[in-house]
């Protein structure tokens, strides 16, 4: 089977919000985003590239879908995504055609999900997407959490873990950069 690995920027107090622009999501007057900017470090980009390398699937909620497929599909030869199937998932959209690869995801999530994570294949990784991310981890189908977890405290913003639910997990991995950024990866107990 398929795993589904996570994939985020997270804050000491757990926000996901806007790591990388300003303007990239205001929702709830969040007014701190581009907050990973100074702690960039090149082995945060080898930690990509060795995800990457485990997987050939993309799973992100609306939001996050539009925002790299604006990005990406104008410049296809510098989407780190392309040649990775994409799934978005939406009640809203009424197709996927704005970045190429993509299929969408709307009725009966949770159980096209299991579908999906059952299909031949590699690694599926998911990133941004607040919503489903607490979605499927209410549902237990996260199989990694990769985090890269920076030396911040925000006070508010989209978090990663849904208030109520437990989760107990098991650290296989960190590594501390000189930025101050932590890598660390959780597989649930």
């Amino acid at each position: 089977m398929r795993k589904i690995i996570v994939h985020e920027f997270i804050t000491l107090d757990g926000v996901i919000q806007a790591p990388g622009s300003p303007t990239e999501d205001t929702d709830g007057g969040f007014a701190h985003g581009g907050w990973t900017l100074p702690y960039w470090h090149d082995d945060i980009g080898a930690h990509f590239g060795q995800i990457f390398a485990e997987a050939d699937t993309l799973l992100l909620g609306r939001k996050t879908w539009q925002m790299h497929g604006e990005a990406f599909e104008p410049n296809p030869d510098e989407d780190p995504f392309g040649g990775m199937k994409k799934y978005v998932v939406s009640k809203t959209l009424e197709s996927a055609a704005g970045w190429q690869d993509s299929s969408l995801i709307s009725n009966d999530v949770i159980n096209e999900i299991r579908k999906l994570k059952s299909q031949p294949g590699k690694n599926i990784i998911m990133d941004g997407s607040s919503v489903l991310v607490h979605h499927l981890i209410e549902n237990d189908l996260v199989d990694e959490f990769s985090l890269h977890v920076y030396p911040l405290v925000l006070g508010g913003g989209k978090r990663l873990f849904p208030t109520g639910k437990q989760v107990k997990l098991k650290l296989i991995e960190s590594v501390a950069l000189s930025t101050g950024v932590v890598y660390q990866r959780y597989q649930p107990v």
